[in-house]
């Protein structure tokens, strides 16, 4: 079994954001992590790895230290990594990413697609389906639990107040809840040996199958209108009532009120 997983390296929100004059990240003044929700999409591939001895390759569109996720997931235990990055790709929107990254990982043999549900950088959601949608292949988004049953992968996928069980046939594409699995950790010969392979570096000229017009700032038809730190909430209303009755009527008042009710 062949597993492709798309990780991303997102700013560390812990450490603030900055931004540049149009709008978008300023990637490289800030720490970066790999994205939570694609680390655990990363872990059920290795988990695959080593219950059914797959060949897990990393594949990531971004600046050139981005190399440092690829870095960190082959000392994980991926085998392989390939790092997208040019500046003509700069500035991407969801479509433009899913359109670079469809170039990329069309390049690569694949029985599965793993991509995170969102990056906590966009919080869109989108990439993993509009892949899929281009790959041509299935998609089961949200998934909580992956079991490989011959050809076919069978995912328990979050839904709102239920989960559902759903089965699809292989080649497709899976996107991961943080809570699929628990991420291991780097291990120090991993970590050795991580820095000793090499990653694969492709550009534009390599995405050969991709129009210019569908990528970077030029293919992006989102446009950002405004762009801001985390907006801090306020204290929220307090209220002291005298008696259980008097509360349990307030409480349904707002709910009512917010049409929960």
């Amino acid at each position: 079994m062949k597993i492709v997983v798309c990780i991303k390296q997102v700013p560390d929100t812990k450490g603030g954001v900055s931004f540049k004059p149009d709008g978008t990240l300023d990637r490289a003044a800030m720490l970066a992590i790999m994205n939570p929700d694609d680390k655990a999409g990363l872990e059920a591939a290795l988990r695959l790895k080593d219950q059914y001895g797959a060949h897990v390759t990393v594949v990531t569109m971004g600046l050139p230290k981005a190399d440092a996720v690829l870095r960190e997931a082959m000392a994980m235990g991926a085998d392989d990594a390939y790092l997208v990055t040019d500046r003509v790709l700069g500035g991407a929107d969801t479509w433009a990413t899913s359109s670079t990254l469809v170039g990329a990982v069309s390049k690569l043999d694949y029985d599965l697609v793993i991509t995170g549900r969102q990056a906590i950088d966009g919080d869109t959601a989108q990439v993993g389906p509009q892949l899929s949608e281009k790959l041509g292949i299935p998609v089961i988004s949200y998934a909580q639990e992956i079991k490989i049953d011959g050809e076919y992968v069978e995912v328990r996928r979050q839904f709102e107040d239920r989960y559902h069980i759903v089965r699809a046939k292989m080649p497709c594409l899976l996107t991961a809840l943080s809570e699929l699995a628990e991420p291991r950790y780097m291990t120090p010969g991993g970590i050795v040996d991580a820095l000793a392979k090499e990653v694969t570096v492709w550009n534009r000229k390599d995405l050969k199958d991709v129009e210019d017009s569908n990528i970077g700032l030029v293919g992006s038809p989102t446009k950002i209108a405004k762009a801001s730190d985390k907006v801090k909430k306020g204290a929220g209303e307090k209220v002291v009532l005298d008696t259980p009755e008097e509360s349990v009527e307030y409480i349904f008042g707002k709910l009512a009120e917010k049409h929960v009710i």
